[in-house]
């Protein structure tokens, strides 16, 4: 089965063409970076009007490159929540015109789905169940994963998001937007247990908050500059890279542990990290825990990833959608 999938839900205009949910035929991005650079993070209404201005392209150049016409896909796929209302508006009234004029049925996705199932791509001998950690811009989840169109939570975030507060934090070490992707790199020449930072802690112990650890960052550089003191940029982004990682990585193992799960998958766009790959990665191994991690192009928003999860949405449960689908900026998982 052949999908042809659109995500608009923040700053990335994406069409792919994705067969089975497993195999990408082609995978185009239209990003934004560079403008909403300008701003120190996304515009809403500039996004919305660049998506306006890009998704013709964008799927066209996604029907060019698998070599096909409209009439060669068997469904059509938009993800239609959470996100910034107007620009998960243009995908998915673009693809309710695009599925009416093709006569081809209409696939809503959820885009933390998405995510998630960007690692069906990479790993096709990967099956439910399993546990999976969501970490991007404004979600962090423990997930359970219990068939491809089931989830359950375990613990979730309380206030900030992990990616959220890697790019606030940045603005305060002075990094440009994206932030996140700057402190991973000044990690790299960082000392990561120079500066001592705090670790919230939870009623529940599987769920985050990241506010209390940004405000400390954010505090931490205002105090520097008004006794003029001299900080040490790379080391606290080291310092701030390592906290976040632990925090995730210990709360997540601990998780799978106790819920018993020896399969495990991350997902989302602060799955790119460097410093929690490698984290995740050798703790899961010493707790004898087989992790599953999309490969970085797969992290960030794509399209790919919607028509992924947009194939097991149909085929296991029939879901699709008509004229009166709505976008949706906020909603749970489960």
């Amino acid at each position: 089965m052949r999908i042809l999938a659109i995500e608009s839900s923040c700053d990335e205009t994406a069409a792919a063409v994705v067969e089975d949910g497993r195999r990408i035929i082609s995978n185009i991005i239209a990003t934004q970076v560079e403008e909403h650079k300008l701003y120190g993070g996304v515009v809403p209404e500039i996004a919305s009007r660049r998506h306006c201005e890009s998704i013709v392209g964008v799927v066209d150049e996604a029907l060019k490159q698998a070599q096909m016409k409209l009439a060669d896909i068997d469904a059509a796929a938009v993800t239609y929540a959470p996100g910034l209302i107007g620009a998960l508006l243009v995908g998915v009234n673009f693809a309710k015109g695009l599925a009416y004029a093709a006569g081809k049925p209409l696939i809503p996705v959820h885009h933390i789905k998405g995510h998630i199932a960007a690692n069906y791509i990479a790993h096709p001998e990967l099956e439910p169940p399993y546990i999976c950690l969501v970490a991007s811009g404004g979600h962090s989840q423990i997930m359970r994963v219990e068939n491809y169109t089931k989830f359950s939570t375990i613990g979730r975030t309380m206030d900030d998001a992990a990616g959220e507060a890697f790019d606030k934090a940045a603005r305060a070490m002075g990094f440009p937007y994206p932030g996140g992707l700057h402190i991973d790199k000044a990690a790299q020449n960082g000392d990561s247990k120079k500066y001592r930072l705090p670790r919230p802690h939870t009623a529940n112990p599987y769920d985050f908050s990241f506010s209390g650890l940004k405000t400390n960052v954010i505090n931490l550089v205002h105090n520097a500059e008004q006794k003029g003191e001299q900080l040490d940029i790379d080391s606290l982004a080291a310092s701030f890279q390592y906290t976040v990682a632990d925090i995730l990585t210990s709360k997540f193992v601990a998780a799978a542990n106790e819920h018993g799960y020896k399969t495990a998958a991350l997902a989302g766009g602060v799955a790119a990290n460097s410093g929690l790959r490698t984290m995740l990665e050798r703790r899961c191994a010493e707790s004898g825990i087989k992790l599953y991690i999309p490969p970085v192009a797969l992290c960030g928003d794509n399209a790919a990833m919607i028509g992924s999860q947009a194939f097991y949405e149909y085929t296991e449960v029939g879901i699709t959608a008509d004229g009166r689908l709505n976008a949706c900026a906020t909603m749970p998982l489960n």
